[in-house]
């Protein structure tokens, strides 16, 4: 049977009106019934992509594998990996710092929303992009954490590259705080035990990226990769990679990370308190902020406390609901997170609790 097409039939027809539709917006999509017709269109969501201040990059890399047809999961891992990657940025990957033994140790953590699967590395070294095996993990196994040797056996075995991740500027580093760890390294004496009365707070340098998008479906996914507490005790795992903490995802209602002092974050499920006051029905930053409230609340140890009875570390949160809104918050305020939109990539400040 042959069909005439006529100018009537290509301008009412329930597959043209929809294909007009979706190249008008290329984010709205059209329902058609088994008979044809057009019952319904609805307009999604715009992707959206966040990420540490030091992601600034990354979240412009995810966002365009997002809107070329990647999945969030793709999109945020080629994100971070730019970050992995590069020796000036001492907290991830290539050029972390090292433990006290001078080895650099990374973590990273994924979690992808559509199929509610999870996969994690911690203490893994020689290998620059933990974030990578992460994925391995959670698509390949039937595990959610890998750990150490056992880790790098497991890299190792899919190809990656075993390398010297310790560059000159880490390096330099790692010996400058070695001539005088004595004051500053991670074993707790009698007195630091007892009282912070002459106790300097050892704020060493650390970091991460945490990184996470959803799409035009309202698909979201999330990575968290570091390199964790520079000169750590070796073995030492921070929140990045433990899903809950570091990282939480739920399809249904948002996606959640978090940078700063882990053995905090840790202590409150960080990650997935966020998303569970958002399924309550918080924004993202005021989410954020209760878990940020949660962690003061039960910083008790004099030793972690300054002279105002505040923490005396940073903690920042970030976050990405399924509508698509996005916020942060930190201790202390001056905190930035990096959002990428239609509108590009850029800063946006983090609510706070303390003023610096």
């Amino acid at each position: 049977m042959k069909i005439k097409i006529t100018r009537r039939f290509f301008l009412t027809s329930s597959f043209t009106l929809a294909i007009l539709n979706f190249f008008k917006d290329p984010f709205a999509f059209a329902k058609i019934s088994e008979k044809g017709k057009l019952v319904k269109a609805t307009v999604s969501i715009k992707p959206a992509v966040i990420a540490s201040a030091n992601g600034l990059k990354a979240v412009e890399k995810a966002y365009q594998v997002i809107i070329s047809g990647g999945s969030p999961l793709d999109g945020v891992i080629a994100g971070v990996n730019i970050v992995e990657d590069d020796p000036e940025d001492t907290s991830v990957g290539y050029g972390g710092l090292p433990n006290e033994e001078g080895e650099v140790e990374l973590d990273a953590s994924v979690m992808d929303g559509k199929t509610a699967r999870i996969g994690a590395v911690a203490a893994l070294k020689y290998i620059k992009n933990p974030s990578k095996v992460a994925r391995l993990v959670m698509e390949n196994t039937d595990h959610a954490l890998l750990v150490g040797e056992g880790a790098l056996q497991f890299a190792l075995s899919y190809g990656f590259e075993k390398m010297n991740l310790l560059t000159d500027k880490s390096r330099k580093e790692w010996l400058k705080w070695r001539a005088e760890h004595s004051k500053t390294d991670d074993w707790l004496d009698e007195e630091d035990k007892k009282t912070i009365d002459d106790l300097i707070m050892k704020r060493k340098e650390g970091g991460t990226i945490n990184c996470c998008a959803i799409d035009a479906y309202r698909n979201l996914a999330g990575v968290t990769t570091t390199s964790g507490l520079a000169f750590k005790i070796p073995g030492r795992v921070g929140d990045s990679p433990i899903i809950g903490a570091g990282l939480y995802v739920d399809n249904e209602i948002g996606a959640a990370g978090s940078t700063g002092r882990g053995e905090s974050v840790i202590k409150i499920c960080g990650s997935h308190t966020i998303v569970e006051y958002m399924r309550k029905g918080a924004s993202p930053t005021d989410a954020c902020l209760e878990a940020v409230k949660r962690i003061i609340a039960t910083t008790r140890d004099l030793r972690l406390l300054d002279d105002q009875n505040r923490p005396n570390f940073n903690v920042k949160f970030y976050a990405l609901n399924k509508e698509g809104a996005h916020g942060g918050a930190a201790m202390f305020s001056g905190g930035q997170y990096a959002l990428c939109d239609n509108k590009g990539p850029r800063l946006m400040d983090l609510a706070f609790v303390y003023a610096k």
